[in-house]
């Protein structure tokens, strides 16, 4: 993918319009810099930043100001090119800017992912759908499953990035059922690359201590805290794929942690017949959170 957009020498003009002052990673910037614990201490690690609370729901006062800082510099991060770590509804993930090719690039290099496997999109209002999508679906449909724990496949239009899954037309949307992510999405004000925070083919993780191999190579590290119950395999599942990009029809590509409730919306709602045929390879290639 070339580096369409010019996203990585901005990180000290993004910073400082949100009122962050700039600097390398883990150095002295504004807010609380934590090193990885441990025996990582010695190496440099991204900047954390604990969400007050539970990420998944959003702070009231007097928490809030904390809440703010987390979004102000994870906007920050994504909007210079950065890849930062967030948590989700199901798994922690790593997000970019979906419309920054060179921070596509960064994410496929750290994670060791196959350019051949596609990245979510994550957005923050069931609304920025249509945007980004060519919808075939009742709208009824998509407020049943969004926010929420699924991956609606749908034909991609001319909004995305042309380096985003160019090889498929088709593209994977994400709204969390997760406050801070929601939030996010909205402030960063555009689309998100969103896949799982740890090396491919390994566990997903539940908690930013399990990813720690991947700090050095990330800008910012958002802590919500534990997400699930670590000891269930089922919490590792990531969200349910689910391919709607045949009119009346749906294909599941990933049973994921929310399979019985979506077939159920699916089937016995709005009447989708089950399709096994996809359109083009998702099936093989599907997005991890």
């Amino acid at each position: 993918m070339s580096p369409a957009h010019p996203c990585w020498g901005l990180r000290a003009a993004v910073a400082a319009s949100v009122g962050l002052s700039e600097g390398p990673v883990g150095s002295a910037r504004k807010g609380r810099l934590l090193r990885p614990p441990g025996p990582a201490r010695a190496t440099p690690g991204a900047r954390l930043l604990r969400l007050p609370g539970n990420g998944a729901v959003r702070a009231a006062s007097p928490e809030r100001a904390g809440w703010a800082e987390a979004l102000r510099a994870a906007v920050a991060e994504l909007r210079s090119g950065a890849v930062v770590a967030v948590p989700t509804d199901t798994l922690y993930g790593l997000a970019c800017s979906a419309s920054c090719s060179a921070a596509l690039d960064a994410v496929y290099r750290l994670k060791g992912r196959s350019e051949a496997k596609p990245l979510a999109v994550c957005l923050g209002r069931v609304v920025d759908v249509y945007r980004y999508c060519h919808v075939r679906v009742p709208e009824g449909l998509l407020n049943d499953l969004l926010p929420g724990p699924v991956t609606l496949v749908m034909e991609r239009s001319e909004e995305l990035n042309k380096d985003l899954n160019p090889f498929t037309p088709l593209v994977g949307i994400r709204i969390p059922d997760h406050a801070f992510m929601q939030d996010l999405a909205q402030m960063f004000g555009g689309p998100l690359a969103l896949t799982s925070a740890n090396l491919s083919s390994q566990p997903s993780s539940l908690n930013v201590k399990e990813f720690q191999d991947l700090w050095p190579q990330l800008s910012l590290v958002i802590d919500g805290g534990p997400i699930g119950d670590g000891k269930s395999p089922r919490c590792r599942l990531g969200s349910t794929v689910v391919d709607l990009s045949v009119p009346g029809k749906f294909d599941i590509i990933r049973a994921g942690c929310a399979l019985e409730n979506t077939t159920a919306v699916l089937q016995g709602k709005y009447g989708l017949l089950p399709h096994r045929d996809p359109a083009e390879t998702w099936a093989a290639k599907g997005p991890q959170d």
